[in-house]
């Protein structure tokens, strides 16, 4: 019988969905959460281990021999030494595309707080404003129309994608940046562009790469100057995209308007953060992923995968 550890399965499953599934697989013991110090014990003599945030290092992968398979719980599988993986000959996998629809929507509603202020009104109302209100309505703050307005995807794969079909629907011109630019994936409002193109006519840009070497810190000092004065920044691919430290200094000064970020560069977010004191941001806890409809999809996925890998036909391998 196979012997199976999830090791931080709480934020997957905090209860409201089941393991039956896996149990059917193996020996299976989930904790909710696993430190670094007690990695190596939890796995013991375990051959499959699940995880999504738990680092999988050179030192853990030695020792713990009895390892064959390591499932992340997630697209990225940046928590996994992969090199001493394909050394060992262990099968690595991920979970690609289970979030595209929601992350892209978070996107939008990331957006819609920003111009609309939705949130904030309604607890005026709550608190007596409207009541006291000698018109028949206010607004505590300037709002933002999005039929016409610019906005600059950077990162034009599924969620990209799916973020610039909801633009569309909005009235707005969508610049779009990938790698390898393709002109099949342009429409009458939707257009492949340069990194310079988008900072230069973009009134928003949302952010959907993953982050690599190239684009750490990709959103700085250097880049926001290119920026139109008054620009919307969303965040809900990686907070290492962001210089944090520039963008609250933009945010400040007002050359970025706002600012909606789902990540930060280190997570749980620092009480340090430069962003949790800046004008005009609002910020989550790395929510955009978290439907129910969505942890479900993971959750059917990481057991295709497992099985698949059982019946010596791996899918979604990265090593």
């Amino acid at each position: 019988m196979h012997k199976i550890v999830v090791l931080d399965g709480y934020t997957l499953n905090p209860g409201d969905l089941s393991w039956n599934e896996l149990e059917k697989t193996g020996e299976v013991r989930v904790y909710d959460r696993t430190g670094k110090e007690d990695v190596v014990k939890r796995i013991g003599d375990c051959d499959i281990v699940l995880t999504n945030k738990t680092l999988i290092t050179k030192e853990v992968i030695e020792s713990c021999p009895s390892i064959r398979y390591i499932g992340c719980l997630s697209t990225g599988y940046n928590v996994v030494d992969l090199k001493t993986a394909g050394e060992r000959g262990i099968v690595v996998t991920n979970i690609p595309a289970y979030g595209t629809e929601a992350v892209a929507q978070f996107t939008m509603a990331l957006l819609l707080e920003i111009t609309s202020r939705v949130g904030m009104h309604s607890d005026a109302v709550k608190n007596g404003q409207w009541s006291s209100c000698p018109d028949f309505c206010f607004w505590n703050t300037p709002m933002y129309e999005l039929n016409g307005k610019t906005i600059g995807i950077v990162g034009f794969g599924a969620i990209g994608q799916s973020v610039a079909r909801k633009a569309e629907a909005f009235g707005m011109e969508v610049l779009a940046y990938r790698r390898t630019p393709d002109a099949s994936l342009e429409t009458e409002h939707c257009h492949m562009a340069s990194m310079e193109e988008i900072y230069e006519k973009s009134d928003i840009i949302s952010l959907h790469c993953p982050l690599t070497e190239d684009n750490y810190q990709m959103i700085n000092k250097d880049t926001i100057d290119k920026m139109k004065d008054g620009v919307i920044l969303l965040n809900t691919g990686r907070g290492g995209l962001l210089c944090e430290t520039d963008v609250r200094e933009a945010l400040d000064s007002g050359k970025i308007r706002a600012a909606g970020v789902d990540v930060a560069s280190t997570e749980p977010i620092r009480k340090d953060n430069p962003l949790l004191k800046a004008k005009n941001i609002f910020i989550t806890p790395h929510i955009a992923w978290a439907p129910r409809e969505t942890r479900q999809r993971l959750m059917d996925q990481m057991n295709r995968n497992l099985k698949a890998f059982l019946k010596g036909e791996p899918v979604n391998q990265v090593q």
